[in-house]
């Protein structure tokens, strides 16, 4: 996180790796973040790119565009110890990469964010009975 808009909003800097055995570059994203919880502990998340002053495209990371995206997780009405995730996402990789590339390398990139999601959830889980707090405040820190 980069700037904090207020409880719910924030700017965020993202980097990835290279990947596809060093054909798709790192790429950077800076985008806005919107995160909230409805009643039965029903939670989205919206994002998209933004500009921000203090992090212009760098040499380092080829700068990625993130239209409207976004991730609805609900517990599951018959396992309510299980959820159902819900993703929206639309990525320019930007450069010069073919579409056969992106085609066969997306699928698995969007697995381990699902798994690393699945991980930062367990690591940041309310204790139980708690569930989603009014106003819902991220556990986000400065870098």
């Amino acid at each position: 996180m980069i700037h904090k808009i207020d409880s719910d909003t924030f700017i965020c800097h993202t980097i990835t790796h290279s990947f596809a055995m060093g054909s798709i570059s790192p790429r950077d994203f800076i985008d806005i973040v919107y995160l909230k919880c409805f009643e039965g502990n029903v939670f989205v998340i919206s994002s998209k790119s933004v500009e921000f002053p203090g992090y212009p495209p760098s040499s380092d990371y080829i700068r990625g565009y993130n239209h409207a995206c976004g991730f609805v997780c609900s517990p599951l009405q018959d396992n309510p110890a299980h959820s159902k995730l819900v993703m929206f996402v639309q990525t320019e990789m930007r450069g010069k990469l073919s579409p056969s590339i992106i085609e066969a390398t997306m699928p698995s990139n969007l697995i381990n964010l699902i798994l690393n999601a699945k991980t930062g959830i367990k690591t940041h889980r309310a204790p139980p009975g708690r569930g989603c707090r009014r106003p819902y405040q991220p556990s986000l820190k400065k870098k």
